[in-house]
């Protein structure tokens, strides 16, 4: 079977040294979106606020950054890990949840501890999770919690974990607001180190299932972070404390993505859906907890 599961889950954390500084950030939340016209901010491109995601001289870093920092992607380092061999073209990302335990630098050098604590048999899929926490000279900076979904690699017995869903609230949204994503956006967010050909080639797109290729789910995880900050926490990523979503669905490059916001005690709780699709979910059981 290429999940062993005793092994993947018993083996020695795996360290990985990252370093990035502004560009990489720069090119992250371009990748994101940064700049881009929305409802809001009809001039993003020069508007002050925006340029905190763009210009080097007023930089801060959105916490979803911690995905792709110093390319120490936490969905790669899952298929790398001892006792996992499978097929990309049977990956599809589950979920991801990032917890910050002091604001991220915009310039930083830190060591990535990798492990996997459990795989999930989900009958016909495996689930594959991995745990990433990463600190530098000062202690913790944030910790990755990641879903690897495998098609196909189910079956073996095990434990089929967690499946509780997170009910949206019974009234309507706070707000709700649209992000378009560009054509592009999945050759630019790739760039940030994510470069499964999923996102690019319509050929093994194909392999994999679908008619053309598919966004990245943490570029979706991103835009949606940006939307939030922007719109209910006063543009302050400081405020961020933790970020999970269950990716539910896929998004196509040049479609819109539909986000619905609820304020709640001390966290805000979204729904994202493809409106051009019926509004298809993209993302479930979504919750930004903030200070």
């Amino acid at each position: 079977m290429p999940i062993d599961v005793v092994k993947a889950t018993s083996a020695e954390p795996r360290t990985t040294e990252l370093a990035w500084d502004h560009k990489d950030v720069q090119l992250y939340h371009l990748g994101i979106g940064a700049g881009a016209p929305t409802p809001e901010k009809p001039q993003a491109a020069t508007d002050p606020d925006e340029l905190r995601y763009t210009l080097e001289s007023a930089l801060h870093v959105l916490p979803s950054f911690a995905t792709v920092a110093g390319g120490g992607m936490a969905l790669a380092g899952g298929l790398s890990a001892p006792g996992i061999d499978v097929d990309l073209a049977a990956v599809l990302h589950g979920g991801q949840t990032v917890t910050v335990h002091r604001p991220l630098p915009v310039r930083g050098r830190a060591t990535q501890t990798s492990s996997v604590p459990a795989v999930y048999d989900k009958g016909k899929a495996a689930v594959i999770v991995l745990r990433s926490e990463i600190a530098d000279d000062d202690g913790p900076l944030w910790t990755c919690d990641t879903q690897i979904f495998v098609r196909g690699e189910g079956g073996f017995g095990g434990d089929r974990g967690p499946s509780a869903r997170l009910e949206l609230p019974d009234r309507a949204p706070d707000l709700t607001t649209e992000r378009q994503i560009r054509a592009d956006q999945a050759l630019l967010y790739r760039l940030s180190g994510d470069w499964n050909p999923l996102h690019a080639d319509p050929e093994f797109a194909e392999l994999a299932g679908f008619d053309r290729p598919i966004l990245h789910g943490l570029c979706t995880y991103g835009v949606t972070l940006k939307a939030v900050v922007d719109t209910l926490l006063d543009g302050d990523v400081s405020r961020v404390r933790s970020y999970r979503t269950r990716f539910a669905g896929v998004v196509f490059p040049g479609e819109t993505l539909r986000i619905r916001l609820w304020r709640e005690p001390g966290r805000i709780q979204a729904s994202v859906t493809a409106p051009e699709r019926d509004d298809a979910a993209v993302l479930a059981d979504t919750v930004v907890e903030h200070g």
